[in-house]
């Protein structure tokens, strides 16, 4: 399974998980799913309605101790988390997932976006 988990700013528009999405698409490849926090997800609900793409919701507290590869300081002490969006990838793939890369972010940086999938063994 590959997902991508969205996070973005209360002030952030479809337009910005659009450029995120695109971007990271046009990098690794079609998407499974998207994810996004439950509290934030009306836009990303939209974005996948557009892309035919069904959105898994995580609440916020879940993203908290999730390790990821990037570091934002706002992450860190709002959500307990480095990244957001990696954060949301993995939970979205679930058990025995890993992050394709960093989290990208978009031209407006309003959004960013990240991209896991569950390894199979």
């Amino acid at each position: 399974m590959i997902v991508m988990g969205l996070g973005h700013r209360r002030e952030a528009g479809l337009s910005s998980l659009a450029d995120v999405f695109e971007s990271l698409t046009q990098r690794y490849g079609p998407v499974e799913s998207l994810v996004a926090l439950a509290d934030k997800a009306e836009w990303v609900q939209l974005l996948g309605a557009e892309r035919g793409l069904p959105v898994v919701l995580v609440e916020d507290k879940d993203c908290g101790g999730v390790e990821t590869l990037t570091r934002s300081p706002y992450s860190q002490r709002e959500k307990n988390t480095g990244s957001v969006a990696e954060a949301l990838a993995l939970l979205g793939a679930g058990p025995g997932s890993r992050l394709l890369g960093p989290r990208q972010i978009s031209n407006d940086r309003m959004a960013t976006g990240a991209i896991a999938e569950q390894i199979r063994l």
